[in-house]
């Protein structure tokens, strides 16, 4: 298969990389606005932004590697941040984790399509633990029974926008 040079493959990020002017130096800075428009980072993206800045895939490919912020693949449309620091072990976050792996169908630190359930090690809510995040937002004494209700409240409020 012959592959163009000069094709854009992604017109969002060549966009972006404008706005930067084509500078290397604003890399970091260009993939964090081509993630947070495109909800992760295509390789079509990857590819339209080294041939913008001028800097090869392997460059990249570092920086989106070393970062724990960049994304790869699609997002989950619903992310539950879970605690599981040693206040909320204190307090049940174990048997939420357990409960809530069964009610979404996925493993901590896995996603489907819908739900990706991440563990996180303090949310600085260790008083009223459990503590779960959702689209920022910050709920303790979280049970199985309130997860559930907090998720369809998010996902109802995404419907809604």
């Amino acid at each position: 298969m012959v592959t163009l040079l000069n094709k854009v493959e992604d017109e969002y990020a060549k966009s972006v990389c404008l706005d930067f002017g084509n500078k290397p130096d604003a890399l970091i800075e260009i993939l964090h606005v081509v993630q947070n428009g495109s909800g992760f980072l295509s390789d079509g993206a990857l590819r339209t932004i080294a041939d913008s800045l001028n800097i090869t895939r392997a460059e990249i490919h570092g920086v989106v590697s070393f970062y724990h912020d960049f994304k790869r693949e699609a997002p989950a449309k619903q992310v539950i941040k879970i605690c599981r620091a040693e206040a909320c072990q204190a307090v049940g976050c174990d048997d939420l984790i357990s409960n809530a792996e069964t009610m979404f169908g996925v493993k901590l630190g896995k996603h489907n399509d819908d739900v990706e359930l991440k563990e996180v090690f303090c949310l600085g809510n260790c008083a009223l633990g459990p503590a779960i995040m959702i689209d920022d937002e910050l709920y303790g004494r979280v049970t199985i029974k309130r997860l559930e209700k907090i998720s369809a409240a998010h996902i109802a409020a995404k419907a809604g926008e």
